[in-house]
């Protein structure tokens, strides 16, 4: 027989059992497995189990006589803003209910050949609950307390319109709701809410921060180094700018009153009309 580490077995119990491959291993076991032979090498750094968390994880590390080091909490985020109002369907798509057979044979209803499909390929993914399809706009929605950021909807998605990106100080994020890439005139024809490079909100970022990039027609904001001042949502002009919460109001720009000269007597008309 094969003889094994009794060890796994404790670290795959302490796992969540999700198997939803996060970690980049095939299902709890393998990282468990993973877990138990970097620790006898001294080190597990860079080993996580996001659906775990933090507190999990340092149960775990402690079984293992390790130290694990508690990561920046994140969530799943989408970068697309092409809702049915936003971007009108434009032709039908007659095939599987698959976003990755879709995505290989149509550019989508709406016509955006980088935009959400709308078929549900990252909701049928999450193993967690945490997403699902609004009717109303034709997106995925990710419902932040259940999202354990374990990247399973950012694989399924052919688009690549799903970010793993920090939770923010007081959930405070914002990013650029929009992936085209083409030119500002073309994005526009197919979404009312594509970024169009206009290089505004780089701008606007403040000069300390610089989080704000431009690049083959499309902003992207760095969660690093962002501070979520929000000034960038205030000067986009197609509002591709998304935010998890409500930007400052913009500054009333200060009226200027005339100067109004000093009255004159009748004495001095009198001298200016002789």
């Amino acid at each position: 027989k094969v003889e094994e580490d009794p060890r796994i077995d404790v670290i795959a119990e302490l796992l969540p059992g999700a198997n939803c491959g996060g970690c980049g291993y095939p299902g709890c076991r393998g990282l468990a497995e993973a877990l138990v032979k970097a620790a006898d090498s001294g080190s597990i750094e860079g080993l996580n189990c996001p659906p775990a968390g933090s507190e999990q994880m340092g149960k775990i590390g402690k079984a293992l006589g390790m130290e694990v080091v508690a990561g920046e909490p994140t969530v799943a985020v989408l970068l697309c803003g092409g809702t049915h109002e936003k971007a009108s369907k434009k032709t039908d798509y007659d095939g599987p209910s698959k976003c990755s057979i879709a995505h290989t044979v149509s550019c989508g209803d709406k016509g955006c050949p980088y935009g959400c499909l709308g078929l549900g390929d990252c909701v049928d993914a999450c193993a967690f609950g945490a997403m699902y399809m609004d009717e109303l706009t034709g997106l995925p929605v990710i419902i932040e307390e259940k999202c354990v950021s374990c990247g399973a909807c950012v694989k399924a998605c052919p688009r690549k319109l799903i970010e793993i990106r920090p939770l923010g100080r007081k959930s405070r994020r914002v990013w650029v709701n929009c992936r085209n890439t083409e030119k500002g005139a073309t994005a526009m024809k197919v979404c009312k809410a594509a970024c169009i490079g206009c290089g505004k909100c780089v701008k606007g970022c403040p000069e300390k921060i610089q989080a704000i990039t431009l690049d083959n027609f499309l902003a992207y904001i760095d969660p690093k180094k962002c501070i979520a001042c929000g000034k960038c949502i205030a000067v986009c002009p197609t509002k591709a700018i998304s935010a998890t919460f409500e930007p400052p109001a913009p500054k009333p720009k200060p009226v200027e009153t005339p100067v109004q000269e000093p009255a004159k007597d009748e004495e001095q008309v009198k001298q200016q009309q002789i």
